[in-house]
């Protein structure tokens, strides 16, 4: 398994009448006219993803039943593993990653 570090997964702020500052610029630094009142908007697939990405962390990160559910089937000889289903499943996995 790889541990991804250094990421920081913060949520969207939604908003088009929000001024954004980089980081390590001094905020006590005029800005320039050419950036004063620039407005920035939001396109809707990225207000889309931002609720997209709330409901994901509503959900709990393992369905416990699920799980022991599984861990049942595993002890009592009854789990079968489907290897064309897992083969097909990840087939269409991609194609809707490449679409």
């Amino acid at each position: 398994m790889t541990k991804i570090t250094g990421y920081s997964n913060r949520p969207i702020q939604l908003g088009v009448d929000k001024k954004i500052s980089r980081s390590g610029e001094n905020a006590a630094a005029p800005q320039s006219s050419a950036t004063a009142g620039t407005a920035v908007s939001i396109t809707e697939q990225a207000k889309q993803l931002a609720a997209l990405e709330q409901a994901v962390q509503s959900l709990p990160a393992v369905n416990e039943a699920r799980v022991a559910e599984i861990r049942t089937a595993i002890q009592e000889g009854r789990y079968q593993v489907d290897p064309e289903r897992i083969a097909e499943k990840l087939l269409c996995i991609e194609q809707e990653l490449l679409s």
